[in-house]
């Protein structure tokens, strides 16, 4: 049993961390840390962003919880005004990523069922993730995710990511198949981001074939890839799309958007949470929401986000250990030609905070709110770490 008091699920760093500021993080010695993650794209205005706090604090002295069974006018509110940037027309609020594709998963089902298909299928992708609840590890599309939990929810029907031939062919042959689930860009997949017109192609496939198109931008929404949404650089608007993550800036909440035939899907009685959508939550969101686009951060987020994908291609461009830099905004990948995962540990000894994915992808994600000093300090010293580790 664990010394700890808490179940094994986590490998955690020794190292606890005692307050947060920008893009700072202090330990309970007092040691000082660039947090190149944010948290896993959480706290996209950085740890304890002043109009967030306040928010928080006046709000928890005012009302933290009343449930659904009543109104919360700054649920509607963020629903509103979520709906307004995004041209999406309803909104169901949740606690996380996970729960906001358990929704749209339901929608799909519920969809397919409206139109008489008694075995609804999804298609969903290789490289993927969706979340760890049951219904979205079986949606997910990696092995590790899944072993030791079978029988796996059915219904999901996968296809290798970035190839749209093989969505025509599960569209010829499956008569059954409702709808797809696919991230802009898979970011626990490896920053592995599409050929331009993928997701296009997919939304033509998608209304050909009367399914719906749902985009899980856990990861790519909340400004983080230069718009609100990825897809809003697409020309195109998904039927679902779902966000959890930078919403709440480190509160639970995630959300599940909706438009077209697929808001009106789910009624009284379909859907529901307990916590989701809490006054508390909400009004932290919504002053997220509005910080994200008063400050313009989705336009600061795509040119940062070049500046320093071109800086790690001016540092490590000539490096044989670095097989390729690739980046949306601030969802930057550095994929090696060997696993990497020590470099996470040795990062931290030289006071960096970064994150390996898919075994050989070093993933980073900067807050919204990081300066170019601090873009410009954070490419050098992560170069320098790949070095130094490549040599030894």
């Amino acid at each position: 049993m664990s010394g700890s008091g808490l179940m094994t699920t986590y490998r955690p760093m020794s190292i606890t961390f005692e307050r947060g500021d920008g893009v700072w993080l202090y330990d309970n010695e007092g040691n000082q840390y660039l947090d190149c993650i944010s948290g896993i794209a959480v706290c996209g205005l950085g740890h304890c962003h002043p109009k967030v706090t306040q928010t928080l604090q006046e709000q928890a002295a005012r009302l933290v919880h009343t449930s659904n069974l009543y109104r919360i006018s700054h649920q509607e509110e963020l629903g509103r005004r979520l709906a307004e940037i995004t041209g999406m027309d309803a909104c169901f609020f949740g606690n996380s990523g996970a729960e906001a594709n358990e929704c749209a998963i339901k929608i799909a089902r519920l969809y397919g069922h409206n139109k008489g298909i008694e075995k609804p299928n999804i298609v969903v992708t290789d490289g993927s993730f969706h979340g760890r609840t049951l219904a979205t590890l079986s949606a997910t599309g990696n092995r590790k995710v899944q072993a030791g939990f079978e029988p796996l929810v059915q219904g999901f029907i996968r296809a290798p990511y970035n190839d749209l031939e093989a969505i025509r062919k599960i569209a010829e042959n499956n008569p059954h198949v409702v709808a797809m689930l696919v991230e802009p860009v898979q970011g626990e997949g490896g920053i592995q981001i599409p050929d331009d017109q993928y997701l296009s192609g997919l939304r033509k496939i998608c209304d050909e074939n009367g399914w719906l198109l749902m985009l899980d931008e856990i990861q790519t929404g909340n400004g983080r890839t230069g718009s609100y949404f990825a897809y809003q650089q697409m020309g195109f608007i998904p039927d679902v799309v779902t966000t959890a993550k930078g919403l709440g800036n480190g509160l639970p909440i995630g959300a599940c958007l909706a438009t077209g035939e697929a808001a009106l899907t789910l009624q009284p009685g379909n859907h529901g949470s307990t916590y989701g959508g809490n006054p508390l939550c909400c009004a932290t969101a919504l002053t997220v929401v509005d910080t994200i686009m008063s400050e313009q951060l989705p336009a600061k987020a795509l040119a940062l986000g070049q500046r320093i994908v071109d800086g790690f291609k001016d540092q490590l461009g000539g490096q044989s250990i670095v097989r390729e830099i690739r980046g949306k905004g601030l969802l930057i990948g550095i994929e090696l030609t060997k696993p990497c995962a020590d470099l996470v540990g040795l990062a931290r000894e030289q006071g960096l905070l970064i994150n390996v994915t898919a075994d050989k992808v070093v993933r980073l994600l900067p807050a919204l709110v990081m300066s170019e000093d601090q873009a410009d300090k954070m490419v050098a010293s992560v170069s320098q770490l790949i070095k130094s580790w490549a040599a030894n």
